[in-house]
C-alpha cells in the first residue's frame, strides 16, 4: 500500500493520529511560523505556505512509502494539532511539535506515547532516540513524562541553521513503561510579604551575571568562568531545568513580590545522594540586597516546602558555610538549623586558599 493508506490511524479516545490531510494546511503554516516552533527547530525560516505543503504532502508520504520517515498529524478535537514522526529503524529517533493553540494539555505526551508504541511494537524499531536544544523544557517534560532515560547533554550533537549546538539526549527501549522514570523536583511558587520565590526565566539572565560576576560571590563560589557571559547564566539556568527532570535538584529564583526582579537564588541539591531522603541546602544573593534579611526569608520558605511529605518530602536537610562567611552561617542559625560540626581546610575560596566549613542540619 502506498500513502495515506499505509499510515496506520492511532488512537487513546483524546488524541488521534492519521496522515496529513489538505485542510491541515492553514494550521501547519501558523505552527511552522509560531516564534517557540523557530526557536527551538530547525525549521526554515521563513516558513512558506509551499514549505508546509511539501513536507506534509511529499517528505512524510516518500517516508511513509520508503520506511525511513514514518510521520503523522496529531488530531484533536477533529482539528490538526501538530506533528509528530518516527524516523528511520530499527534505530529511530522522535520529532514531534504542537500548535499553539494545543499547548498545555497533555496533548504530546499521548501522542509520543501512541507513536512509540506502535514504533517499538509495529514498526520495527528496538529503540527510539530523543534529543532536543538545551534549554528546551517543553520537550524535556514531554520525554520524562511518556519513559524516556534521560541521559543527559551531548556537546555539538546538533547542527542547525549553520550552528552547531549541544543537546539533551534520552531513549526508550520496547518493554520500557511509558511512565516518568524519575520524579520530577518542581519548583513550586512559594510567596511570603516580601518575595515570590518561582523558576528562573530569560529575563533573570542580566541579574544571574551581575551576581556571579560580584567579588564576594566569586570569593564563595570558587571556580566561576572569568569573565561569567550571558551564555554560560542560559547553561546554569538549563542545567537546572535538567536536574529538575531527574530529580536531583530543586531550583527557585528569589525574586521581589511587587517588581519580579531577581534578588536571588535558592536550591536544594544532592536529593539523588546516598541517602535519597536528604537535601542540601544552597543559595546566593544579588549584592543590592543583602543585608535585609531576605535570604533567611528565602530559606525558611523552602525548608518548609523542602520537608513537607506534599513538598519535596524531604527527611533531613544539610548547610554548609565557610567558617569565614559570617551571613551565610547566620542565614543557616535563622532558618532553624543546628551546627553538628566543623570541617577543617574543606572549602576552597575563590582566592585559592582553604577556609574550614561549618556543617549544619535540620530533621523532620
Amino acid at each position: 500500500m502506498k500513502w495515506p493508506l499505509n499510515v496506520p490511524v492511532l488512537s487513546d479516545g483524546v488524541v488521534t493520529l492519521r496522515a496529513h490531510v489538505p485542510t491541515d494546511t492553514d494550521a501547519l503554516v501558523e505552527m511552522a511560523n509560531d516564534p517557540e516552533m523557530r526557536r527551538w527547530t530547525s525549521i526554515p525560516v521563513p516558513n512558506t505556505r509551499e514549505m508546509s505543503e511539501q513536507y506534509a504532502f511529499t517528505v512524510i508520504p516518500r517516508g511513509w512509502d520508503d520506511g525511513t520517515h514514518r510521520g503523522w498529524a496529531i488530531e484533536v478535537d477533529g482539528r490538526f494539532a501538530g506533528n509528530v514522526d518516527i524516523r528511520h529503524a530499527p534505530i529511530a529517533d522522535i520529532g514531534f511539535a504542537l500548535h499553539p493553540r494545543a499547548r498545555g494539555r497533555g496533548v504530546m505526551a499521548r501522542a509520543v506515547r501512541l507513536a512509540v508504541d506502535w514504533a517499538l511494537s509495529e514498526g520495527g524499531v528496538e529503540i527510539v532516540h530523543w534529543r532536543s536544544h538545551v534549554g528546551n523544557e517543553a520537550s524535556l517534560r514531554v520525554a520524562h513524562q511518556t519513559g524516556f532515560s534521560l541521559h543527559g547533554l551531548i556537546p555539538g550533537m546538533l547542527h542547525e541553521r549553520g550552528q552547531v549546538l549541544d543537546a539533551w539526549t534520552g531513549s526508550i527501549r520496547f518493554g520500557d513503561s511509558p511512565l516518568p522514570r524519575t520524579h520530577w523536583a518542581e519548583s513550586a511558587v512559594l510567596e511570603s510579604e516580601r518575595l515570590r520565590l518561582r523558576p528562573f526565566t530569560e529575563a533573570d539572565v542580566p541579574r544571574v551575571v551581575e551576581v556571579w560576576s560580584d567579588p564576594v560571590t566569586r570569593r564563595y563560589l570558587a571556580g566561576l568562568p572569568d569573565p561569567y557571559t550571558p551564555a554560560i547564566a542560559r547553561s546554569y539556568l538549563a542545567d537546572c531545568v535538567w536536574q529538575a527532570a531527574i530529580g536531583a535538584k530543586a531550583t527557585w529564583a528569589v525574586a521581589d513580590r511587587e517588581t519580579d526582579e531577581l534578588i536571588g537564588n535558592i536550591a536544594v541539591m544532592d536529593m539523588l545522594g546516598i541517602n535519597p531522603t536528604s537535601g542540601e541546602i544552597g543559595y546566593w544573593m544579588h549584592p543590592a540586597a543583602r543585608g535585609q534579611g531576605i535570604m533567611s526569608e528565602a530559606v525558611r520558605l523552602v525548608v518548609r516546602h523542602a520537608l513537607d511529605p506534599e513538598g519535596l518530602d524531604r527527611r533531613r536537610l544539610v548547610l554548609y558555610a565557610a567558617t569565614e562567611n559570617a551571613a551565610s552561617n547566620a542565614i543557616a542559625l535563622a532558618a532553624g538549623f543546628t551546627r553538628y560540626g566543623t570541617q577543617h581546610a574543606a572549602e576552597r575560596l575563590g582566592d585559592g586558599s582553604f577556609d574550614d566549613l561549618h556543617g549544619y542540619e535540620l530533621l523532620r
